[in-house]
């Protein structure tokens, strides 16, 4: 059997709980990470295993088919003339975005100072600058965010359990803002020792755009 179709045991706690039964499910390391890449929408496997770094080929493959028997995720084929296979999220699977936010606002006093031997992907704050985005009530909207490690989009305020939640590179239509800030900024909001609306009065968060979420963000 090939690596791609192997799949692990079904492994279970065999607790009547709630949580216990979630953890079944998504409780293996690199599960939810892998979640975290897929709300950007399909990707494919050797796109994922670039934005996971630590991770075997063994490992992912596993997680993968694992994931599409729970129903977390599809696996299909690109249409004529492409030939790879993309994976993307089920509703169930989107689903646990507010798991992973709640996540990230648990361990972002985890974060601290970038350790050397630490990777980045600009599109990994993306799910903390939407949490800034709604609590500065910058309204929907697609959103354009640059920084020094490279650029990705959001999609503000939108319905997350219908599509994509955030995408890799420059927005695929004329945004509605465009931000321009570094990590450490980013890493700050994150751990909520700033807010967006302070960010941008102090000039740490570069706002341009003619859309509603500009023009909220520059006057808060």
């Amino acid at each position: 059997m090939s690596t791609l179709r192997r799949m692990s045991p079904r492994r279970s706690y065999d607790q009547y709980c709630s949580a216990a039964r979630a953890l079944d499910t998504v409780g293996d390391r690199w599960t939810l990470l892998i979640v975290r890449e897929l709300l950007a929408g399909p990707r494919r496997y050797t796109d994922l295993h670039a934005d996971l770094p630590g991770v075997s080929t063994d490992v992912l493959a596993s997680r993968l088919k694992d994931m599409e028997r729970d129903g977390l995720t599809t696996r299909r084929r690109l249409p004529p003339p492409g030939v790879a296979y993309v994976y993307e999220l089920s509703r169930r699977g989107r689903g646990l975005l507010p798991v992973l936010e709640a996540l990230g606002v648990w361990g972002a006093g985890e974060l601290g100072e970038r350790r050397p031997t630490d990777a980045v992907r600009a599109h990994w704050f993306a799910l903390p600058l939407l949490r800034a985005l709604r609590e500065a009530g910058a309204g929907e909207g697609l959103v354009e965010v640059r920084l020094e490690e490279g650029e990705f989009h959001l999609h503000a305020g939108t319905d997350e359990r219908r599509g994509p939640v955030y995408g890799d590179g420059p927005a695929p239509a004329e945004p509605d803002a465009r931000l321009v800030l570094d990590a450490g900024t980013c890493a700050a909001l994150s751990r909520g020792e700033l807010d967006l609306g302070e960010a941008v009065r102090d000039g740490r968060v570069e706002v341009t755009g003619d859309g509603t979420v500009a023009k909220t963000l520059q006057a808060g």
